[in-house]
């Protein structure tokens, strides 16, 4: 007797998985749309806005994943559409926010090194959605383009806040961007916070720098947030040169 195959309907488990979920892939359609948005400000010279959409990218990116996970709806076709969106809202909007500002004046070396930096957020993709399955989920290798975005957005809006205009730091502008886009495509490893557990017991202390972290938000947010992705871009970093001087001692040792 022929094996009867079970028909594949909408309540097939198989094609639901297949399928296109409305809430994670609306929060990605939100990040995309604050990436574009980014670009048309930084094209009428609304700096800050760009910079402040970039944020809210960030924040919706981290969103969309979380969310997924909770409903059960992950898809192939959300990985893909948030990659795309990631290049977007991390990639090319960060670089030509920070060109249209800043490294413009600077002539050819200005495009050059907006193209390194989105580049650089390409390839770190292209190597996560290629490396996901094998990796540590503990640690990003590279520089995540969300925290790059950020420091380069953050940068701007600093600036910004602090009257200095794009012309007199453009130096630093071309070396931030070029620091970004290399650091996203190192072996650097960078903590992701994935195994971090809300139910989990902490010390009273990390209770107080979170209290610490808020008021500075409240009071100066885009300080504060520079400041947060500079301490994190620059960690992968130090936790390297001090697993470096930690061998090097071992070996002298031995």
């Amino acid at each position: 007797m022929p094996e009867i195959k079970p028909r594949k309907t909408l309540f097939n488990p198989e094609l639901r998985r297949r399928g296109i979920y409305l809430l994670p892939n609306l929060l990605t359609s939100a990040a995309l749309f604050c990436g574009f948005f980014a670009i048309v400000q930084a094209m009428k010279g609304s700096f800050e806005q760009a910079a402040i959409a970039i944020f809210v990218a960030m924040v919706l990116d981290g969103l969309d994943g979380r969310v997924a996970r909770l409903t059960r709806t992950q898809s192939a076709f959300g990985a893909e559409y948030d990659s795309l969106s990631d290049m977007v809202s991390f990639g090319v909007a960060p670089a030509l926010v920070t060109y249209a500002w800043a490294l413009k004046d600077m002539g050819r070396l200005g495009w050059i090194a907006a193209f390194l930096y989105c580049a650089g957020a390409a390839l770190r993709l292209a190597r996560f959605n290629s490396t996901a399955e094998a990796s540590d989920k503990r640690f990003f290798q590279g520089l995540p383009s969300p925290a790059a975005a950020a420091l380069v957005a953050g940068f701007v809006w600093v600036m910004i806040d602090t009257g200095v205009e794009g012309a007199d730091v453009r130096w630093l502008a071309g070396a931030l961007v070029i620091f970004a886009g290399i650091t996203m495509v190192s072996s650097v490893r960078f903590y992701s916070f994935k195994d971090f557990n809300l139910r989990r017991s902490v010390p009273f202390v990390f209770i107080v720098a979170i209290a610490l972290v808020i008021a500075l938000l409240s009071y100066e947010p885009s300080l504060a947030l520079f400041g947060l992705f500079v301490v994190y871009s620059l960690s992968g970093y130090v936790v390297a040169l001090r697993q470096f001087l930690r061998r090097k001692a071992t070996s002298s040792a031995d």
